[in-house]
């Protein structure tokens, strides 16, 4: 076991992000994490463990955008203090994209955070919504279905050992039959199965997600997940490992509806919907049950719901987002900059009758990009404050969500490879 200060590794991981020798530094955080008990680990085990038997727990992935390194500090010390076993680090794609962070840097990040608070045990890091445009693959099949494996081979190598298969996009409404509907998100999202277990690593079987509906869009039904695994299965290979979660939509959307006063929306989530899924999922298809996406900014008094309705996992985004920017400890002058900077290369995205609020609600996302570097070298006491609020809400999340308490059960479940 080798000794290295939060502040040698925050040192490390901005050499990392910014310097001219990022791989090497990445080679280095994780060898003193794996050195110190750190791994990457699937999530499979936990899952096939609730497919046969529900654990009353549903467990938080999180989309980090930015302050990735101290974010994941927060995160380790709010698990540590609860003794919670399963949360998961996810980014999607697209968010790859705007915050700039590459599948290495993003996993590094993360296990360097833990590294940092003394963790010890599996980092659960997911890609989330691998997905397909429907439109990039209308002009180009081949080219997008290539994105999207090379998208998945990066992101395993660098230890994304769960994989959410987004194919949601391809659904067809035009049809009138609901098998036809969800043939082509059945049928790439077979595809993408046998290409992960193609190259992941031996030992390791990565948890595999699918999504029927896309969020946003209309509520998903028990008759559309027998539709779409009617046309996954068929496209499976026999014997092979399938996916052990499923990404529904039951009245959300990510980020919430912002209101021209700055105020979320308030949703009417249909948790009968998500209760009969789950149970579906669980029961006919040996999963661990279904996903909830779009959550975080839904009222507290909901969270507690997720857990007696059996889901199995759900996803919290925007939320953590709106903590780091609304925070009093946010430097106003950067957060000043950061909107006359969003205003100017971003007017195409503002629509019509949208007030400032909202336009700076939907977009600030991609300042964790554009000002990088400015948002790293916010003062290390402002980032101390922001993240305490981030501690505090993640403890709420691990209680609300009843896994505080599972660290033992994911020991015993998840081993290193």
């Amino acid at each position: 076991m080798t000794t290295v200060s939060p502040e040698e590794i925050k040192s490390l991981v901005r050499d990392m992000e910014f310097g001219t020798d990022g791989k090497t530094k990445q080679t280095k955080i994780r060898e003193l994490a794996y050195a110190n008990g750190l791994f990457f680990a699937s999530i499979q085990n936990l899952y096939d463990a609730m497919g046969k038997k529900y654990g009353g727990f549903t467990v938080p992935a999180v989309n980090v955008r930015g302050i990735t390194f101290d974010f994941a500090r927060a995160t380790f010390r709010a698990a540590l203090k609860n003794k919670v076993g399963p949360f998961v680090f996810e980014i999607a794609r697209s968010e790859m994209l705007y915050t700039k962070q590459t599948p290495g840097e993003f996993a590094t990040a993360i296990i360097a955070g833990g590294l940092a608070e003394g963790y010890k045990g599996p980092v659960f890091i997911q890609c989330d919504h691998c997905q397909v445009s429907s439109k990039n693959y209308g002009d180009n099949p081949e080219k997008e279905t290539t994105a999207i494996k090379n998208l998945i081979k990066e992101a395993i190598d660098a230890g994304f050992y769960n994989i959410d298969i987004d194919a949601s996009t391809m659904v067809d409404m035009s049809k009138t039959d609901l098998v036809e509907q969800q043939e082509a998100n059945g049928r790439l999202t077979a595809e993408f199965t046998k290409y992960i277990r193609s190259v992941e690593p031996k030992g390791v079987t990565i948890s595999v997600g699918g999504e029927i509906g896309e969020i946003g869009h209309t509520n998903s039904t028990v008759e559309d997940l027998r539709a779409y695994m009617q046309q996954y299965k068929k496209n499976l290979p026999a014997g092979m490992k399938g996916i052990s979660k499923i990404s529904v939509q039951t009245g959300t959307t990510h980020g919430g509806i912002v209101l021209k006063d700055g105020s979320i929306a308030k949703v009417q989530l249909d948790f009968d919907t998500l209760e009969k899924l789950s149970k579906l999922a669980r029961e006919e298809y040996g999963m661990g049950g279904a996903v909830q996406h779009g959550a975080s900014t839904l009222p507290d008094d909901m969270f507690d719901l997720f857990p007696k309705k059996g889901t199995m996992e759900v996803h919290l985004a925007t939320g953590f987002q709106n903590i780091i920017f609304d925070s009093a400890s946010f430097p106003k002058p950067l957060l000043d900059k950061i909107h006359a900077g969003l205003a100017a290369k971003y007017p195409n995205e503002r629509k019509k009758d949208q007030t400032d609020i909202q336009f700076y609600y939907l977009t600030r996302k991609r300042a964790f990009g554009d000002f990088k570097k400015e948002i790293w070298d916010i003062p290390q006491p402002n980032i101390d404050a922001i993240c305490a609020e981030i501690e505090e809400r993640f403890s709420f999340f691990f209680q609300q969500l009843n896994v505080v308490g599972t660290d033992k059960l994911v020991a015993k479940l998840i081993k290193k490879v």
